[in-house]
């Protein structure tokens, strides 16, 4: 009877369907209300942790020494080969590749001075010859210590041509000895010659009927005068004579021969023998770092060494010490020299300061003791063994080349030189090391300063000479005053020579040593002691010129340290 539209609305289904659409509608564009994010479930105890890994303290310092001993054998390898294998060398010529002569540079020496010319000098620039009658470098500074045989003797010695071999160009050696300088002809005599360990010195000569020694003459353009000094004996009778020297290699050995003849000897007496003891007593002159060091090993190696081997003889055998000026080791801090002496009192070494000794014969050493108050005492010193260490003086060759030049009529203890190491009176040669006086003191450090700056110098001397020689070749105005200008800069670029002290070492006994440093110009470090006992053996090996001595010195200090010094004669 009703409509399906009339059901419919009478049912409430037409009135419901706009509702519900508009609700539709307002869901669809209302903003959702935020879910809180679930928290993370709590850790039971059966869930394990994982924790941030650390590297501890001692690990992490563990691995850097592995690091540390990896690079240096790395680098130490480095350098071995390079001196195993050096580079080839440019070979020498009588002309430059720029057309210009190239010209001949005679190295006389072998010492400090001469071979740190050598080492640093570009020998592509010239003609370089080494005259010497020593064909190695002697690492003078530790050369103490062989007496004792604390260092073998071959630890400390660079033959000359391995030196020459890692230069850029080749270089000549000639082992001789230099007999006469002709300063006005630029000539050089020298003579062949060898060194003998038990003879001294002798002659190779050419067979026939009448034996000749080898001489031959070198012409040079430029010398380097640098064959040291001798030991002055400054007159005193018997020095020469009944005295060992420590300059050589040679010299090493006849005192460690000496050491031990004089205890074989002494076995053969009565303890309470005077003869005995006067055998037992060594007695070094020479208050200078290499006397203090000497007697230093010596008294070392008595009580460390010879005492397991001769028991006793620590108590019976002496070392004194004697020096004519009121300290020793003069050039120090006065802190550092009162430290030696109570050193040296500890030890029982006998200091004998203000003692100048006066005449030598076989047994006796006859001194004249300067007392506070201005007197003075004869004594006797009683000695088994002397070694004189103090004192340098000129050598006949650098007196016969003073006397040939009219400005060096005043020298008496060396030769004079400029600013630029060039001998007063020359214009080409030069003189450097111990064969000179100047204001420097007479040391390995300054010989070495000087040989740097002498190759320096002669590198740049060969720069003008290229280009004066360019000059003269060329026509070009624009090019020559180009040239000009280089040439300028060239010549204003050559300065004098000035020595920078940085300071002194000195081995004292014991395990300790003195340094008296100097940081620049601006701090002085004076210190004493073991630890500057180990500062003092880092600081040779660095300054030694080859790996290979470097690494025979310290196996030396290992192999002491294991098994101590042996009681050989040899």
């Amino acid at each position: 009877m009703f409509s399906r539209s009339t059901r419919q609305w009478a049912s409430g289904s037409m009135l419901r369907s706009p509702v519900r659409a508009a609700f539709r509608r307002a869901a669809s564009t209302t903003t959702p209300v935020p879910v809180p994010p679930t928290p993370p479930p709590i850790p039971s105890s059966t869930t394990p942790v994982v924790k941030k890994k650390r590297i501890g303290f001692f690990r992490l310092t563990w691995r850097l020494t592995w690091l540390s001993l990896l690079g240096s054998a790395a680098y130490l390898t480095y350098e071995v080969y390079k001196e195993v294998n050096p580079s080839p060398q440019i070979p020498q010529s009588p002309l430059k590749p720029n057309g210009n002569r190239r010209k001949t540079v005679v190295i006389l020496g072998s010492g400090w001075g001469a071979v740190s010319t050598l080492k640093h000098l570009d020998t592509s620039l010239y003609n370089v010859v080494v005259v010497s009658p020593r064909n190695y470098f002697l690492f003078t500074p530790l050369l103490p210590s062989v007496p004792t045989g604390t260092i073998d003797l071959k630890s400390i010695i660079d033959p000359v041509r391995t030196i020459a071999k890692s230069t850029p160009g080749e270089v000549k050696y000639l082992e001789a000895e230099a007999t006469d300088i002709d300063i006005a002809k630029k000539q050089l005599t020298i003579q062949h010659s060898s060194y003998s360990a038990t003879s001294g010195v002798h002659h190779v000569t050419i067979g026939g009927d009448e034996a000749k020694p080898i001489v031959a003459t070198i012409d040079y353009d430029y010398l380097v005068f640098a064959i040291g000094a001798q030991t002055a004996t400054f007159g005193i009778p018997g020095i020469e004579k009944y005295a060992y020297y420590l300059k050589e290699t040679a010299d090493a050995a006849r005192i460690r021969r000496s050491l031990f003849e004089t205890i074989e000897a002494s076995q053969l007496l009565p303890k309470d023998s005077e003869e005995r003891k006067r055998l037992l007593s060594v007695v070094v002159c020479g208050g200078g770092p290499t006397g203090v060091e000497l007697a230093a090993e010596i008294k070392d190696y008595i009580d460390e060494d010879l005492s397991r081997f001769v028991p006793g003889i620590e108590t019976e055998m002496s070392v004194t010490l004697v020096e004519a000026l009121p300290n020793v080791l003069n050039a120090f801090n006065h802190k550092l020299i009162e430290y030696t002496e109570s050193i040296f009192e500890k030890q029982q070494l006998d200091l004998r300061v203000n003692t100048m000794v006066k005449k030598v014969d076989d047994k006796n050493v006859y001194a004249t003791v300067k007392k506070s108050g201005g007197d003075t005492e004869n004594v006797t010193i009683p000695y088994g063994t002397l070694v004189w260490a103090t004192g340098n003086g000129p050598r006949p060759l650098t007196k016969a080349v003073a006397a040939q030049i009219e400005e060096q009529k005043t020298a008496r203890r060396g030769l004079l030189i400029g600013e630029h190491l060039l001998v007063d009176g020359t214009d080409s040669v030069f003189a450097l090391g111990d064969c000179t006086f100047t204001k420097n003191p007479p040391t390995a450090q300054v010989a070495h300063q000087e040989g740097i700056y002498l190759a320096s110098h002669l590198a740049k001397l060969s720069k003008v000479d290229d280009l004066k020689y360019l000059i003269a070749q060329n026509t070009d105005p624009e090019q020559l005053v180009r040239l000009q200008r280089r040439l300028d800069r060239a010549q204003a670029s050559i300065q004098p020579f000035k020595y920078t002290h940085q300071g002194a070492l000195a081995y004292i006994g014991s395990e300790r040593a003195v340094a008296d440093l100097v940081w620049g110009d601006w701090s002085n470090v004076s210190t004493g002691g073991s630890l500057t006992f180990l500062f003092w053996r880092s600081a040779y090996v660095s300054m030694m010129l080859g790996v290979r001595t470097k690494i025979l010195v310290v196996s030396d200090w290992i192999k002491v340290k294991v098994f101590g010094r042996d009681c050989s004669k040899e």
